[in-house]
C-alpha cells in the first residue's frame, strides 16, 4: 500500500506554493506551542523544491520557532490553569511531568536540548512557563537548540543535493512505515510504564 510517496509528492507541491514561505512561518510558530506536527515535514521540501533558498527557510523556521516556544512560555507562565485538565487527558501529560523534573535538574539547558531533538518542543515551551525560567535563559536555548536543528535539516538537504533527494523518493515508503512503527512502540511504551 502506497501511502507516503503521493503525501511525499503532495507536500512537494505545497512546498513550491507561492505563500510556502508564510506556510512555514505559521507552522513554525504554532508548533511551538500547540501544534503536533514537527516543522521538518514542511522545511525538508522546501528545500528540496528551492536548495539556493536554504539558509532563509531554515531562518524562518527558526526565528517563528523560537516566537512561538515565547508564546508556549506565555501559556504555561498565564494560562497553565486552563489547560491544564487537557493536558492532563492528552498522551502528552508524561511527557510534561518529565520537562518539569528536567527543568528542576538541568535548567535551560533542557530547552536548548528540546529544541534539537524531535521531542515535541511545545511541551517544554509550556513547562518552561509554569516552572518560570529565566526568560532570558529560555530565549537564548530556544534559539540556539531551534537554530541548530532547523540549520541542519536544511544544509542536510541542500548538501545531499539530487542524491539525496532520489534516495528519499526511492525509500519514502519505506522511511514512512519505520516512523509508524516507531511511533506506534513509543506509545505503547509510555502507555505500559504509566
Amino acid at each position: 500500500m502506497k501511502l507516503f510517496g503521493p503525501l511525499y509528492d503532495r507536500v512537494l507541491q505545497w512546498s513550491r506554493h507561492p505563500h510556502a514561505e508564510r506556510y512555514l512561518g505559521a507552522m513554525s510558530f504554532a508548533e511551538s506551542s500547540f501544534f503536533p506536527i514537527p516543522v521538518d515535514v514542511m522545511l525538508a521540501p522546501m528545500c528540496l523544491a528551492d536548495r539556493s533558498r536554504w539558509v532563509r527557510f531554515a531562518t524562518i523556521a527558526t526565528v517563528f520557532s523560537v516566537l512561538g516556544g515565547l508564546a508556549g512560555y506565555a501559556i504555561g507562565w498565564g494560562m497553565f490553569e486552563a489547560i491544564e485538565p487537557w493536558l492532563r487527558e492528552s498522551h502528552y501529560w508524561d511527557a510534561y511531568l518529565t520537562a518539569r523534573q528536567w527543568f528542576d535538574e538541568y535548567g535551560v539547558w533542557v530547552v536548548f536540548v528540546a529544541g534539537f531533538s524531535p521531542i515535541p518542543f511545545k511541551v517544554f515551551t509550556i513547562a518552561a512557563g509554569v516552572a518560570a525560567l529565566s526568560l532570558p535563559g529560555f530565549f537564548i536555548g530556544s534559539l540556539i537548540g531551534r537554530a541548530a536543528r532547523f540549520f541542519l535539516v536544511a544544509g542536510l538537504v541542500k548538501f545531499g543535493g539530487d542524491r539525496f533527494e532520489a534516495t528519499l523518493r526511492k525509500y519514502v515508503e519505506r522511511i514512512g512505515w519505520a516512523v509508524v512503527v516507531i511511533t506506534a512502540i513509543g506509545i505503547a511504551w509510555f502507555m505500559m510504564r504509566g
